[in-house]
């Protein structure tokens, strides 16, 4: 089972670290994602990071967030700095097996999301 926590409001500008924490799964045995709805679109990657440490992010949130491991904690966090009123929607990460090349999926298992809203 994952659990996604750390969102919040945050104003524009400022930074947010999410966390996914697994239980059940070690994590460090899978390819973890972070996808993100906003209400009335699509659920979306944001990053996902391999299990060799590769990284994957979409070019939207690219040299703003970062996704990383902690393996001893069995959680991989997402920092997200310069946070823009666009980034807010509910994010939830997810884990996989096996990714494609270029990183985006298929995810297996996935966790409940954590609402994140950037004020301007």
């Amino acid at each position: 089972q994952l659990q996604a926590s750390g969102g919040g409001v945050v104003q524009a500008g400022g930074s947010l670290r999410l966390s996914c924490a697994a239980s059940g799964r070690t994590l460090s045995n899978y390819a973890v994602g972070w996808f993100r709805q906003a209400p009335g679109k699509e659920r979306d990657i944001v990053t996902s990071i391999r299990r060799t440490g590769n990284t994957y992010y979409a070019a939207t949130v690219k040299g703003r967030f970062t996704i990383s491991r902690d393996n001893a904690e069995n959680t991989v966090y997402l920092q997200m700095n310069s946070l823009k009123p666009e980034d807010t929607a509910v994010y939830y990460c997810a884990a996989a097996t096996i990714l494609t090349r270029d990183g985006t999926g298929p995810f297996d298992y996935w966790g409940q999301g954590t609402q994140v809203t950037v004020s301007s």
